[in-house]
């Protein structure tokens, strides 16, 4: 565990802007938490902040872009405020640190996804102009080794009753058309007992729910020499007290066993939904993405999935418009979708990365048959979605309470087991009874569907 930091750093105030995705989020959590155990205070008002600080995303082009634009605001404020520092933490720094470090003098410090842990040290300097020493800009190594264990400290906010929980670091399965290994190394499983020790401090805080989130959820354990881990750990935490939800995401479908999926039937409080993001459904496609498996095989998994685990939600994300992808593969993969009929589906639009090997392909398509392929396949989803919704309409579910509606302060917001937190929409709650909270778990009864929402009220 990290030193606490001296007394030099009591009092001050830190401002965070963090992008991307739940993993990129649990990592801002890490580096606040650090920073408070040093006598930082997180503040809303980026203004008198002492610390500026932007934990980027750099999956693809557009999320390049957000980052660069928090960041460029982030400088403007600085101008305002010079006696602040401004950190650039995350994907972004990792990817681009030396062309940023030349086009943006006014940022303090860039860090690389494996070195967060050293943001307090690097705080300590006595100036910003020592970020040009050694000692700043070793801040970014080409291949990213850390992660944090169950006893560095984390700030989890007041939404604390439902949180993310990685138990991984990284990837090495070397997809085609994603930058990711380049960004975030190998995989670097936690241990179970690791996890578990997390877990039960997350729960502490007040958790009921932990989303279970990792670069690649199912090859978890394999780099520790146990392929089975991820089933280990499911039932685990189904031993730990007051862990009422255990939701599975990014769980990929090759190294899916059925022991794992026996390990989600039969545990109490891990929940019958699973994201996983398949790419795509013709066997071409798929081999020259690299993603070692085919629609065959994942056609027997979900219809595995579906027969064991009682009501299971499914979620997928997709990607169109890869190098090569003819009409006859999309063919395939509309039909895929309209077979299947998944409860909820993403899909993206191929973006041509550097780096990768998909970007060296021939065959690039043109933008506008990937934003229409990525259309079609959303209509498609649009009526299935529509269908799922509607067949809600008169059941009764368990709600975890989230608090007042970010539409009205009229209403009471919650999810049941079928919705994910950020993603997959809400249930509104009407005529609320006086005694209901957020972070609480009750039955309410589903009056209406729209098209990514619910209404309903509490019954019993």
């Amino acid at each position: 565990m990290t030193q606490p930091t001296p007394q030099s750093q009591q009092n001050r105030t830190v401002h965070v802007v963090s992008l991307g995705c739940p993993k990129n989020r649990v990592d801002t959590e890490l580096m606040l938490g650090r920073l408070m155990q040093g006598g930082f205070t997180p503040t809303p008002d980026a203004e008198d902040a002492d610390v500026l600080l932007v934990n980027t995303c750099a999956f693809i082009e557009s999320s390049k872009t957000e980052s660069v634009d928090a960041i460029l605001e982030l400088a403007e404020v600085k101008e305002r405020n010079p006696k602040s520092r401004l950190v650039v933490a995350g994907c972004l720094s990792q990817r681009h640190a030396p062309e940023l470090r030349e086009s943006m003098p006014e940022v303090d410090f860039f860090i690389g996804t494996g070195e967060y842990q050293r943001l307090g040290e690097l705080l300590d300097l006595p100036s910003p102009e020592a970020a040009a020493s050694p000692a700043a800009l070793g801040v970014r190594k080409a291949r990213p080794e850390y992660i944090a264990d169950h006893l560095y400290p984390r700030y989890v906010p007041d939404t604390a009753f439902s949180t993310y929980l990685k138990i991984a670091e990284g990837c090495s399965q070397g997809c085609a058309f994603c930058i990711i290994p380049r960004l975030r190394g190998v995989q670097r499983s936690r241990g179970v007992a690791d996890v578990v020790g997390e877990a039960r401090r997350l729960v502490e805080q007040g958790a009921l729910e932990l989303n279970l989130v990792a670069q690649d959820l199912t090859h978890y354990g394999e780099d520790l020499g146990d392929p089975r881990m991820l089933e280990k750990l499911v039932r685990a935490l189904g031993e730990v007290d007051g862990l009422k939800w255990v939701r599975l995401m990014y769980a990929y479908p090759h190294n899916f066993s059925d022991g794992l999926i026996d390990a989600i039937a039969e545990t109490d409080n891990c929940l019958p939904y699973l994201d996983m993001p398949l790419q795509h459904a013709s066997d071409r496609v798929l081999e020259r993405m690299n993603r070692r498996t085919s629609r065959m095989e994942m056609e027997t998994l979900l219809d595995k999935l579906r027969a064991r685990v009682d009501g299971i939600v499914l979620r997928t994300t997709l990607l169109v418009g890869h190098p090569g992808e003819s009409e006859d593969d999309f063919a395939q993969l509309a039909d895929f979708v309209q077979a299947q009929r998944f409860h909820r589906v993403g899909c993206f639009a191929y973006s041509q990365e550097d780096g990768t090997a998909s970007a060296r392909m021939p065959d690039q398509l043109p933008t506008a048959v990937k934003k229409y392929r990525k259309n079609r396949i959303m209509a498609l989803q649009r009526d299935i979605s529509a269908s799922h919704m509607e067949a809600l309409v008169g059941q009764t579910h368990e709600v975890l309470v989230e608090g007042l509606s970010k539409e009205t302060d009229l209403l009471l917001q919650g999810r049941f087991y079928g919705q994910a937190p950020d993603i997959d929409g809400v249930i509104y709650i009407n005529d609320a009874p006086d005694d209901i909270g957020r972070g609480q778990l009750r039955q309410v009864e589903i009056s209406e569907a729209h098209d990514y929402d619910l209404v309903g009220h509490v019954v019993g």
